[in-house]
């Protein structure tokens, strides 16, 4: 029976870890597999960010109407310690699939897992939104950062459709993203807000069903790792990991239990993760035998652009958290006589990401040899998002202290779009950077270098978003727009030294 069951699930032919013949142009011109992993992108997202679009309001609203009751900071404040676990998770993601599970199988038990936390959330019991956040965390964290690897193994190194192959991608990670708040935020809203949870795992069932059925036009669909432990070492690595984690909960369980673990104390133990694994990664690679000096002089310029990704996504990932919970009580939701939920507002995110993505693409292709540096872009990026928070600091000022007030809908329509804009910006031209400037010996691990960015934005986001509901709503967009703009500038003002060290990146 031990042979039986891998026999069926591994593919015996030697191309199973092969990408398809160059002459697979099934999918409006790629490979079939691009559709398999696009879709399931589309649901990934659309699972995610719906949930993600509902969960503060959630969080925030009262307790008769089925939410825990938090005050507007705090809400935020726990929205985004789960958004910092998601991202600390995924750092471990990428050496479980290497080393361990093999990509195909990290993708499908994330999103298993990633299913089964929705579902634990549709159940309407606080007890089962932490179960089910824990475990949504864990799933992304096996997924997200797999699945782009696979879509690089659909094609040869010297396919010239590569490029344009992750710009199919990564547009059904925004259709996803415009689609999921649509569905999750209109049940969450008017039916109830497990109601969203339910879709959100309705949608994530879809997507494993279709990555099931699809597999078989997977380049790296065998079961193995890439770069497997030896038998002795992958025993004591999986019973680590193991005994760790039963540690960990044990622990956990003990000081909630007399009462040290608290809420609070668990978003400050994330963020002090978030802050000091980056720290103890850059340390690491500076200090490496195995980094050249040359490599170790490009990872000076790659701090830089790695503190104003953090600066940028402490923005971006607040249109999940503060712009939600201004958009439920201050801002308009009807347009031209159409009345819609608060939580459709996340939608126009995903929407100027999709629309804008091919412009500025096709602008940099115009523009050739003369387009800016990408640290230049970057650094647009991050003023940009500065601008989309100093924006409201407009139709917020002037009320008297009436906290009662409503904006016109296009405000916020307006903040996304420079939120949007600077996103496209600074996300393309800040992977493509991190996967030049990263060290030979490192490069394996160029993802987590850029989720741990990630993590550290939601860590920061995590201490801030708790002063939001105790200042005026204009100081506190006021003061972190202005913050992410002064980032932004810094860059710029630093941009010929970039230039000189960045080499080969232009």
């Amino acid at each position: 029976m031990s042979r039986t069951a891998p026999d069926i699930d591994e593919p015996a032919d030697p191309e199973a870890d092969q990408p398809p013949p160059g002459d697979d142009h099934a999918f409006l011109g790629h490979p079939r597999g691009l559709a398999t992993l696009s879709g399931l992108e589309v649901w990934e997202r659309f699972s995610f960010l719906g949930m993600q679009a509902i969960l503060v309001l959630y969080f925030a609203d009262t307790v008769v109407n089925g939410g825990l009751g938090m005050n507007p900071g705090t809400a935020a404040s726990v929205s985004a310690a789960y958004g910092t676990m998601v991202y600390l998770v995924s750092v471990a993601g990428g050496w479980l699939a290497d080393r361990i599970l093999g990509s195909y199988r990290s993708v499908l038990w994330g999103g298993v897992l990633i299913a089964c936390g929705h579902y634990a959330m549709a159940v309407p019991t606080a007890a089962m939104t932490w179960v089910g956040l824990g475990l949504i965390s864990a799933g992304t964290g096996l997924l997200k950062p797999n699945v782009a690897s696979m879509v690089g193994k659909l094609y040869r190194t010297d396919d010239q459709r590569r490029d344009a192959g992750f710009a199919l991608y990564y547009m059904g990670i925004n259709i996803g993203a415009f689609a999921g708040p649509l569905i999750t935020g209109w049940l969450g809203e008017h039916k109830g807000w497990h109601w969203g949870f339910s879709a959100a795992a309705i949608g994530m069932t879809a997507g494993l069903i279709q990555y099931v059925l699809g597999r078989r036009h997977l380049a790296g669909r065998k079961h193995s790792a890439e770069y497997p432990l030896a038998p002795a070492a992958m025993r004591r690595a999986v019973w680590s990991i193991v005994g760790g984690l039963l540690g960990v909960a044990v622990l956990a369980t003990l000081a909630a239990r007399i009462g040290w673990l608290t809420m609070g104390r668990f978003v400050d133990l994330l963020t002090l993760i978030s802050v000091i694994a980056p720290v103890v990664y850059f340390a690491v690679m500076f200090r490496s035998p195995r980094v050249s000096a040359e490599e170790r002089g490009r990872l000076r310029p790659y701090v830089v652009l790695f503190l104003a990704s953090v600066a940028f996504n402490f923005i971006l990932f607040q249109a999940y958290s503060t712009m939600m919970l201004l958009a439920s009580t201050n801002a308009q939701t009807s347009i031209l006589g159409f009345h819609f939920p608060a939580s459709w507002y996340a939608s126009a995110l995903g929407a100027f990401e999709v629309a804008l993505a091919p412009v500025v693409a096709a602008v940099w292709v115009r523009m050739g040899r003369r387009q800016p540096h990408s640290s230049n872009k970057i650094a647009l990026g991050v003023i940009l998002g500065g601008l989309s928070f100093l924006l409201m600091v407009i139709p917020t000022s002037g009320h008297g202290g009436d906290d009662t007030f409503k904006m016109a809908a296009w405000w916020i329509v307006g903040s996304y779009l420079l939120l949007g804009l600077g996103d496209v910006l600074l996300e393309t031209s800040g992977m493509s950077a991190t996967t030049k400037l990263a060290p030979k010996a490192y490069a394996s691990q160029t993802m987590a270098l850029w989720f741990l960015s990630l993590a550290l934005a939601n860590g920061i986001q995590a201490q801030v978003v708790k002063v939001y509901g105790k200042v005026s709503v204009p100081a506190y967009f006021g003061v972190n727009g202005a913050i992410a703009v002064a980032a932004g500038l810094a860059v710029i003002a630093l941009a010929p030294w970039l230039k000189r060290t960045m080499h080969p990146v232009h």
